[in-house]
């Protein structure tokens, strides 16, 4: 049995990965951290565990957390890097949902977290933690960089056009929508229901920290430099992403063949559904799923949107994790991943 400790278990992905992990045939979680609610029993303040969790939260304590297996961290930018070091030399394997080590140059981190990356010789080993595209490289690591939410969706949305050479680079554009959940779970007036609730807006259109890391890996993938304009909104809903990604391609392709590559490409992912040519997925079809769906569209030859949707919180963030968690103890990739996403 893997045992299992969170650090940041009260935040919206925290308590995510809690429920994920519960149920999971080959996971028995001991530890879970908070500092201001420690001493409390985290089914007060998530009574949807009632019954099946009896977990007290506690204060961080480095020596608890180095006799686990994994440690997922569900915490705020700059935490991990801190602690990663030391768990690492304790042969305890990390999974940071945050972004310590999402990109690769510490330069860059700073650039857009706006603090120096305090553990450079960790973030050397670190691998990026998206299965359908680093899936070998993920077996073989010790510390995994869960992709960010708005990345998960675009980056599977364009991926297999840019890998096969289809795309133009230099024409691509991510309109996104995401839930208010994406924003965490601390109180901020403009996500309560009065300022959020019948209301569209954009923000960060003049750089968003997730730009960089959509570019990086979309170069690697591709092998050449990617640049895209990556506009995110915030919706009046709770759950969710919809990324629609719009190209051109470099020359002319049926409608049959757009398809295909994006059927081929995923036709052996458990957790991408590439619908019928034409389709319309809907953020309420992945719904606590940890499920990709994908739809590709050429309403002009040559131009092409494709629409991705995922759960934030869970393709997003806390599935992709416990995905990532499979991956590293040689597990089946969908162990504790099978449920079905909740309609209406």
């Amino acid at each position: 049995m893997i045992r299992a400790g969170i650090v940041g278990g009260t935040g919206y992905t925290g308590v995510e990965l809690l429920r994920l992990l519960i149920p999971h045939p080959e996971v028995e979680v001991q530890v879970i951290t908070s500092r201001a609610e420690a001493g409390e029993r985290v089914d007060a303040h998530f009574p949807n565990l009632r019954g099946v969790c009896d977990l007290t939260y506690t204060a961080p304590d480095p020596q608890a957390l180095t006799k686990l297996d994994v440690v997922f961290f569900a915490t705020p930018h700059g935490v991990a890097m801190d602690s990663a070091p030391e768990l690492l030399a304790q042969d305890v394997r990390v999974i940071d949902l945050g972004a310590d080590f999402r990109l690769a140059n510490p330069e860059v981190f700073a650039q857009w977290y706006g603090m120096a990356h305090r553990a450079p010789d960790v973030l050397r080993e670190a691998r990026y933690g998206l299965p359908e595209y680093y899936r070998e490289t993920i077996a073989q690591s010790r510390l995994i960089a869960n992709p960010g939410c708005y990345p998960t969706a675009v980056i599977l949305g364009l991926a297999p056009l840019l890998e096969a050479g289809l795309l133009q680079q230099e024409t691509l554009v991510a309109d996104c929508k995401s839930g208010v959940s994406g924003a965490g779970r601390t109180g901020k007036v403009n996500l309560i229901v009065p300022e959020a609730a019948d209301s569209v807006s954009a923000y960060g259109v003049s750089g968003h920290r997730h730009r960089p890391e959509i570019e990086a890996i979309l170069a690697e993938i591709s092998g050449n430099t990617i640049e895209l304009q990556f506009t995110p909104h915030l919706m009046p809903m709770i759950r969710g992403i919809h990324a629609t990604l719009y190209g051109r391609l470099r020359q002319p392709m049926s409608d049959t063949n757009l398809q295909a590559v994006f059927a081929e490409r995923y036709a052996q992912e458990p957790f991408v559904d590439v619908m019928p040519f034409g389709s319309h997925p809907a953020t309420r079809s992945v719904r606590g799923a940890n499920v990709c769906r994908i739809a590709v569209h050429q309403p002009r030859p040559g131009q092409v949107v494709v629409l991705s949707v995922i759960d934030n919180l869970v393709k997003g963030a806390a599935g992709q994790a416990v995905q990532n968690m499979n991956r590293l103890f040689a597990l089946p990739e969908t162990a504790g991943l099978t449920q079905i996403a909740l309609l209406p």
